[in-house]
């Protein structure tokens, strides 16, 4: 009996993974291949609960692939009455002989993951996120009591990328924590949310990682949709592979129906991946270049045995399907279809690895400057650069001079070189290269650097070296940009300013007046002026920092409350402009203070010096 039984459910596993496993051509009806263009703010379809069948639901009827040219039989041939012999009632051993066993019905994919996944493998959906508390994420109440549907709606109208680096950064960090799903939504549709604004503000790894974190049998159609883009902008189209019976059954669309062919390609099953291509041809589902790259990722499988050229010509839009795709395979994506897109896909491609070096290096920049990249990760880039034979000569001068920016024994020479990775002595530099050389500026003692102090501290500035930049205090003259930075950074502050040492401040370079009333700002925000001081200094400055409005209420509220997620929420949603211009000090007073608030005291002090770097 043990035997039969272990062979009945071993039957039932074959069954249920073979109807799990067949494909799903048959769609007359055209859908927007998967995904849309990068303009959309918010997924498709809407967000939806995943269905569970019923014990007793009729199993869907298995269509028929390319390879059946004709229906079975429904009646098996009747074997002749010579053949037929009487089974015997007993074993050689003497044991009863139990009756055949009937064909069972396909087993419930539900079901079926029990014996896949056991119960203490499997991830709640009450808890999502790959970053812990104790790798730098945020607690895990971070939303507390929080409305779900709020939440959500907050993070889908949240237009990115944002216009500061560090705002940026503490964004990505709430959005991949591993923090409680709000009440109100379902955990898989709440990582869905994360994922599609991480990958609006270009940060497609941590996108994927998001997606990931759920278990697919939790998957619902919004997740399926946004894992799908997640796996293109990373450039991996393998990835979605063992979502594809699941996103069939619940979330069909075109993008899926050619994900099937690509699967099959990649795994190395060219028998089953060509007729399904040659099917999605005769349907429409795919044409033109979309249906090209999607050809090449099958030949570029194991056995796939074709080639296919990619022509650019007559291709006007740049999509996260030709992107991934094209990445997967290392065709070259024109430089004027990347402006067709928003410019997280440039992001995207400095995080691909597939992409050449050489041609790496300007998204690099411009995603370090939004805080995509690390400071140590652009140098690892340069680095790399430094020992590659085929880069480009201005690549290699600018390896070499942040290579004498760092070791140079002489203070000048290093100086000399930080000047050139600047733009020149008197130029102003972009910030990207104020991030390239953090920790480069570190190195420069300030004694030897007092002319170059307000490039030398908003470059330390943007890694974070907070403390290394409060050393130059002393030697920064009062009422400069330097010493504005490094008033509203310093960790170990340990006294209030006065309203005469807010008016020292001429603000510097660029634009002066509003530095000004940044600096008021990010002072009154953390505490550092006497009361008295701020409601003198609003007055002079002009900046209505008593003004309520809806925004304002809703930030404070999270702030009394102690919900860090929806804090950084309202914050990006406060910083939601072209560039810090656009940001009002009266918004970047309130952010600095409910930032304090809820314990992110080092990421409002880097957003406030932030502020008088960039303004």
């Amino acid at each position: 009996m043990r035997t039969s039984l272990k062979a009945t459910l071993a039957a039932a596993v074959a069954v249920g993974a073979l109807v799990a496993l067949a494909p799903a051509i048959g769609q007359d009806r055209p859908e927007s291949i998967l995904p849309p263009g990068f303009g959309d703010t918010t997924p498709s379809p809407a967000p939806a609960q995943r269905p569970n069948a019923p014990a007793n639901a009729p199993q869907p009827t298995r269509p028929i692939t390319a390879a059946q040219s004709s229906p079975p039989s429904s009646t098996p041939p009747s074997p002749s009455s010579a053949m037929i012999q009487p089974l015997p009632s007993t074993t050689p051993d003497g044991l009863p002989v139990l009756p055949p066993v009937a064909t069972p019905s396909p087993v419930d994919p539900s079901v079926l993951a029990r014996y896949e996944m056991p119960e203490s493998a499997r991830r709640s959906l009450e808890t999502v996120g790959p970053l812990t508390a104790s790798e730098g994420g945020l607690e895990t109440d971070a939303f507390g009591d929080a409305d779900g549907q709020y939440v959500e709606t907050l993070m889908r109208r949240l237009t990115a990328p944002l216009p500061s680096r560090w705002m940026s950064i503490l964004l990505r960090r709430a959005l991949v924590s591993h923090v409680d799903t709000p009440s109100h939504t379902n955990g898989a549709d709440f990582a869905a949310e994360r994922a599609w604004l991480l990958l609006r503000m270009g940060e497609s790894v941590a996108a994927r990682a998001v997606t990931q974190n759920v278990d697919t049998f939790n998957y619902t159609p919004k997740l399926y949709q946004v894992a799908m883009n997640a796996s293109l902008a990373t450039g991996d189209p393998a990835g979605f592979c063992p979502l594809v019976p699941g996103a069939m059954r619940y979330a069909p669309s075109r993008g899926w129906t050619m994900a099937q062919a690509i699967c099959a390609g990649l795994s190395g099953n060219p028998a089953q991946a060509t007729p399904l291509i040659a099917t999605a041809k005769r349907r429409n589902v795919a044409s033109g270049v979309d249906m090209l790259l999607a050809q090449k990722v099958v030949g570029a499988g194991a056995q796939g045995r074709q080639a296919v050229t990619i022509e650019w010509d007559g291709v006007d839009q740049l999509t996260a399907w030709r992107f991934g795709l094209a990445m997967a395979t290392g065709v070259t994506v024109p430089d004027e279809l990347y402006a067709s897109a928003g410019p997280q896909v440039r992001y995207w491609q400095a995080l691909s690895p597939s992409v050449a070096l050489g041609d790496r290096l300007a998204p690099a920049e411009a995603a370090a400057g939004q805080g995509v990249l690390s400071s140590a990760a652009l140098v690892d880039l340069y680095a790399a650069t430094a020992t590659d034979d085929d880069a480009q000569s201005g690549a290699s001068a600018t390896a070499n001079d942040l290579q004498t920016a760092y070791a140079d024994r002489n203070a000048e020479t290093r100086l000399t070189a930080l000047r050139q990775l600047w733009g020149g002595k008197e130029a102003e530099p972009a910030y990207a290269r104020l991030v390239l050389t953090a920790r480069a500026a570190a190195r420069i003692d300030p004694a030897s650097g007092k002319a170059d102090a307000d490039h030398l501290v908003a470059s330390m500035l943007t890694a974070g070296l907070d403390r290394t930049a409060a050393r130059w205090l002393g030697t920064v003259p009062s009422g400069s940009d330097a010493w504005a930075m490094i008033v509203l950074s310093d960790p170990d502050a340990y006294r209030r300013l006065s309203y005469g040492d807010l008016a020292s401040y001429s603000g510097g370079a660029g634009d002066s007046a509003l530095k000004q009333r940044m600096l008021f700002a990010g002072l009154a925000g953390m505490g550092r002026l006497s009361q008295s001081d701020i409601e003198r200094a609003a007055q002079t400055l002009g900046v209505r920092i008593g003004a309520a409005n809806a925004w304002t209420r809703a930030l404070d509220r999270a702030a009394r409350d102690g919900q860090a997620g929806t804090v950084v929420l309202l914050a990006a949603i406060g910083m939601q402009a072209p560039n810090w211009k656009g940001i009002p000090p009266e918004a970047l007073y309130r952010i600095v203070g409910a930032l304090r608030a809820v314990g992110l005291d080092g990421e409002a002090r880097m957003i406030a010096a932030e502020a008088i770097a960039r303004a």
